[in-house]
């Protein structure tokens, strides 16, 4: 009788709210409708009004205002378009859960509806629904039952929080709803994760969790650092912290456009991009520091590609090749080139600029000697490049009044060479144009810097890398790096591990100014990033806070230590840093999620939910046609469950080349994903582990986890990513011997 009564009062508000939702949408359109008709009218006002093209600066004024005044009506016309599509989304599902709470020194209990955004009853003000980042709607994911606060605009307020209901709403229908005194109870929590997985991330709000609210909210640290184990919804969670941050930005004047997402790759950020609109805001600038290099670097060569680097480095070549090159890779992106770097800068600075006496028209304008103390005297730390260019301006303004007595003299003497004047004039300005040309040539060589043939003069001048690495600790094969690093870039070619030194040089000699109005920086899949390459994100932004995200365990590499986030510290250098780690997976089944978990073999702080499923198969098979076959009936078996997406996970690009040749003979629509810059489909998809991180499939199947394949501690790492991948069901099948760490 209690449910009954309780659900009749639930459904009449619900209906109520859709009642309030339905007016407001009306209302908009109405205004929208308005506001449209004044828009056209301002435009045609304009048109009639105004000339369209003019040289006059006071009729270009006169366009300017109305231009303005367009422009305004033209931003109040769009603001109720995105109330409209905000109502019409929210009809769908208004709300989510509710508290009951009573604040303390008050004695009347309040109802706190939580949904996606703010509904309010504009006829009486009434807040109908709490938007789930509003200050009050954090005890919904802080608090149990019992005594609760949370941090209001004005301060804190502390207060009782008497019931804790969550519902399930879809289409404005009421299907259930039950009332918890724990944190997003199981029931909605088991709902969510037995979801066939889907081509786009979807928000969380409705499931998240207690450890997650905290990293989503916080808003003090300048630097937030949080290691999370595979499935532990990293990713999520940073989106719905841009989308808290947003929020709080009506204050702080943190919009879309001062947000950026640093991203693994662009099969992840197509996967990503729906996950901000779903929670009703606009999507913000993602970028890969692939295609960040790319676009800066490829005038100065041919690069290797982020995948091409990987290959090379789980293939198995020949082993002093991968030697040499995975040597290349970690001692390159290390705190000791950093310093190396640095130190030939300076060595720059001191030795290497080609400063000489100056001269114009006959007269010295600086000696070699005031060149070198203008330039190194720099009290206010500007790179190399703003001081050349700031002793450019002094000598062009030092030319200016001998330019202006050289013309002098030309006219004098035109005026006393009657008859000839086209003739000197001619001659003199022939004069003053190769004497101008002599000149700017010898200011150039003084003025502009090369960041590429410095780097490369790095490698080619053996005796510069011994004097300013004197006391570094260097790989044992560092002459073998130098040596192999020389040939590729004197041939034109650039390794992806060249990439950040030369990036970072640039930005040293050049100074940046491009992202000066980022305010938070995401950096997402924090482990596969170098110091060298945080030391360009300090530079880029340097005006910006940082979230970064990772897992080490899921670094494809060797080097996997929770030293990095230290590192990290100490790079960027913030005021308030604070280190956060979750434990939990929420993505897998929980027996897929503890065989993950012993494939690393190592004691961690790491917790399954307790959603049940099969369990992994382990599955030998004799011949190359035996493994097709297994797939092949696996990956039906699955759709036929009704399972929406597959993974066949290859360890190389070629294996998945391969499989796919061969596959596509057995299964229909087979996909293949061999590039970063590919969009993940529904269906079967053929693709590399490395390829896969940060998706997630309801099957998958590892192609051949045999002992040839995986048997170092990257191939524990790869294997590891590989498995965590899958929601439901997991398969590794083996040809011959199978990997020591299944």
């Amino acid at each position: 009788m209690d449910y009954q009564k309780e659900y009749i009062k639930e459904l009449e508000y619900l209906k109520h709210t859709k009642k309030v939702l339905e007016t407001e949408i009306e209302e908009e359109i109405q205004l929208i409708a308005e506001r449209r008709k004044k828009v056209i009218s301002s435009r045609r006002q304009m048109w009639q009004e105004t000339v369209h093209f003019s040289t006059d600066f006071t009729k270009m004024t006169e366009v300017n205002q109305y231009l303005m005044e367009v422009n305004a009506q033209t931003s109040s016309y769009t603001h109720p378009l995105k109330r409209v599509e905000k109502y019409r989304k929210a009809l769908d599902t208004p709300y989510f859960g509710r508290i009951d709470f009573l604040e303390s020194g008050n004695d009347i209990r309040e109802k706190i509806y939580i949904g996606l955004c703010n509904i309010i009853d504009s006829q009486t003000r009434d807040i109908v629904v709490y938007d789930w980042r509003a200050p009050i709607s954090s005890i919904f994911y802080q608090y149990e039952l019992g005594e609760a606060h949370y941090l209001s605009p004005v301060g804190p307020i502390t207060g009782e929080v008497s019931l804790k209901r969550q519902y399930k709403i879809k289409k404005s229908d009421l299907k259930y709803f039950f009332d918890c005194s724990i944190q997003i109870t199981d029931e909605i929590l088991q709902e969510v994760l037995s979801h066939n997985s889907s081509l786009k991330m979807k928000n969380i709000v409705e499931s998240i969790q207690k450890e997650q609210d905290r990293v989503i909210r916080d808003t003090e640290s300048e630097l937030l650092l949080v290691q999370g184990v595979a499935g532990s919804g990293k990713t999520s969670i940073a989106l719905h912290r841009i989308a808290y941050l947003m929020y709080q930005g009506l204050n702080s004047q943190v919009k879309a456009q001062n947000i950026i997402i640093v991203s693994p790759n662009r099969t992840f950020s197509k996967y990503i991009s729906g996950v901000l609109p779903e929670l009703g805001e606009e999507n913000v600038i993602q970028i890969t520091f692939e295609d960040y290099a790319l676009g800066i670097l490829q005038e100065k060569g041919k690069i290797e590609g982020k995948t091409s680097q990987i290959e090379k480095l789980i293939n198995s070549c020949a082993p002093e090749e991968l030697s040499i090159k995975k040597a290349g890779v970690e001692f390159k992106g290390s705190p000791t080139f950093v310093e190396i770097i640095k130190r030939f800068i300076k060595y720059y600075e001191h030795h290497a600029v080609s400063f000489a006496d100056l001269y114009y028209d006959g007269k010295i304008l600086m000696t070699r000697q005031e060149l070198k103390n203008l330039f190194l005297r720099n009290e206010i730390g500007f790179p190399i490049i703003k001081r050349l260019k700031r002793i450019e301006k002094i000598i062009y303004s030092r030319i200016h009044p001998l330019r202006k007595r050289r013309l002098e003299k030309i006219k004098k003497l035109v005026e006393t060479m009657e008859g000839h004047e086209l003739e000197i004039k001619a001659f003199s300005r022939l004069l003053m144009l190769k004497q101008a040309k002599v000149f700017q040539s010898r200011l150039r060589k003084i003025t502009e810097v090369d960041y590429f043939a410095l780097y490369k003069m790095l490698f080619n001048e053996r005796n510069i890398f011994q004097k300013i690495s004197q006391g570094l600790s260097l790989p044992d094969n560092v002459e073998q790096i130098i040596a192999v690093t020389r040939d590729n870039l004197n041939k034109g070619h650039i390794f992806y591990e060249d990439c950040a030194p030369l990036l970072y040089l640039k930005l040293q000699l050049e100074g940046s100014d491009s992202f000066t109005d980022i305010k938070q920086v995401v950096i997402d899949e924090a482990q596969d990033y170098s110091p060298l390459q945080y030391e360009i994100f300090k530079n880029l932004f340097i005006n910006a806070s940082f979230t970064v995200l990772g897992d080490i365990h899921q670094t494809i590499g060797e080097n996997n230590d929770k030293i990095l986030y230290d590192q990290i510290i100490q790079i960027l250098q913030k005021k308030k840093s604070l280190k956060l780690e979750l434990t939990k997976s929420y993505r897998s089944s929980w027996e897929i999620t503890n065989y993950s978990q012993q494939i690393l073999a190592k004691g961690l702080n790491f917790e399954a939910v307790q959603r049940h499923g099969e369990k992994p198969t382990i599955s030998e098979v004799k011949t190359t046609d035996e493994l097709d076959r297994k797939i092949s009936n696996y990956a039906q078996m699955c759709l036929t469950e009704g399972f929406e997406s597959l993974a066949i996970l290859s360890k190389t690009r070629q294996e998945a080349k391969d499989l796919h040749d061969r596959l596509k003979e057995h299964l229909d629509d087979v996909k293949l994903i061999i590039s970063s810059e590919e969009e993940y489909e529904k269906g079967i998809t053929i693709m590399p582990i490395y390829l896969a991180k940060g998706l997630e499939f309801d099957g998958v199947v590892v192609a051949n986890a045999n002992k040839e394949q995986f048997s170092t501690e990257q191939d524990r790492n790869l294997l590891y990513i590989a498995c965590t991948r899958a929601l439901h069901r997991l398969v590794l099948c083996y040809l011959g011997i199978k990997s020591p760490f299944l």
